[in-house]
């Protein structure tokens, strides 16, 4: 009898240890258990100031999705492709671009996703917003069909009048994927070379372009908030995409991210420029599984932010 009591307590105790360790684990950003995760179930690894919005395929298209420590937020939710998310200076708007009508065009929110309204409406895709300081025009990369190939140039939009005009009126090479300085007449932009891209830079006043780079491997620089850096990407230093800074007049570059195994793209800088948030991928491509990252600019401390099983990318940081 005794014996018999001895294997029955054996046996409930294997019993329960099995269940433990066969049963799936609470996350704070759910698991590979469940079969419909919420974007509700996912939030920051790191706690940070201020607001990021940011591109993701999360739900099988393009969304635009809000960021802050206390979770995520989904601003867009319908069937076409919503993309490129940028904040207004003053954070009471953001631009993005759809294709709610078939070709590509920008439209503007409200942080909370109401009120979005077309500011665009042409025949050709209208890509990439960026904001001017005046909070008015937002500035926008348009292809061009010329003869039989495709050409992008930077054209700029009154978001009242709806008027449009070309950026840099006498510049004829292909030109794309902007940003406006916060406290000059400059607009940096990615432009195409002989061999590859390079970021270059367009005087508004002296109506001069000039590049940075020379080398045909930099591309997609932003201005910090004070305007006084840009952080831009390169390959020059392992073949694939790094963080670096430079000074808007080209001078004082320097690498931020040394991570060889993976393509570091798409920069931004926090509000107070300590830190730079941007995406990581180990595959070149727009399907790549790219996450978000920060990196404090002083250390060159890289700290993981955000993974969703969709592809998060083209992070904004604001206040």
């Amino acid at each position: 009898m005794l014996l018999l009591s001895f294997i029955l307590i054996f046996t409930l105790i294997f019993i329960l240890i099995f269940i433990f360790f066969i049963s799936p684990k609470a996350s704070k950003v759910g698991t590979e258990f469940d079969k419909n995760p919420k974007i509700k179930d996912f939030g920051p690894y790191y706690d940070f100031k201020g607001n990021i919005i940011f591109q993701s395929n999360f739900d099988g298209d393009n969304e635009i999705y809000l960021m802050t420590n206390k979770g995520i937020q989904k601003l867009t939710d319908n069937n076409w492709e919503d993309e490129y998310p940028a904040w207004s200076p003053d954070g009471k708007k953001i631009a993005f671009f759809s294709n709610e009508k078939g070709n590509f065009d920008i439209y503007i929110m409200n942080p909370d996703g109401t009120e979005i309204t077309p500011i665009t409406s042409s025949p050709e895709n209208e890509r990439d917003p960026f904001w001017f300081p005046d909070g008015k025009t937002i500035g926008y990369t348009k292809e061009i069909k010329q003869f039989l190939r495709k050409t992008q140039v930077l054209y700029k939009v009154n978001i009242n009048t709806k008027r449009t005009a070309k950026i840099i009126p006498n510049y004829t090479s292909t030109h794309a994927i902007a940003q406006h300085s916060p406290i000059a007449p400059l607009i940096v932009f990615t432009g195409k070379r002989r061999f590859g891209w390079d970021v270059g830079i367009y005087d508004m006043q002296q109506k001069e372009v000039k590049f940075l780079e020379e080398e045909g491997k930099s591309c997609r620089a932003r201005f910090s908030k004070d305007g006084k850096k840009l952080a831009y990407v390169s390959s020059k230093a392992d073949g694939k995409g790094d963080i670096w800074i430079m000074n808007p007049d080209g001078s004082h570059k320097t690498l931020l991210t040394k991570t060889t195994e993976a393509y570091d793209y798409f920069p931004s800088w926090s509000p107070d420029g300590k830190y730079i948030v941007f995406n990581s991928s180990t595959q070149h491509s727009h399907s790549g599984d790219w996450k978000i990252c920060i990196i404090e600019v002083h250390t060159k401390k890289v700290v993981f932010l955000f993974d969703s099983p969709g592809n998060d990318v083209f992070p904004d940081w604001h206040k």
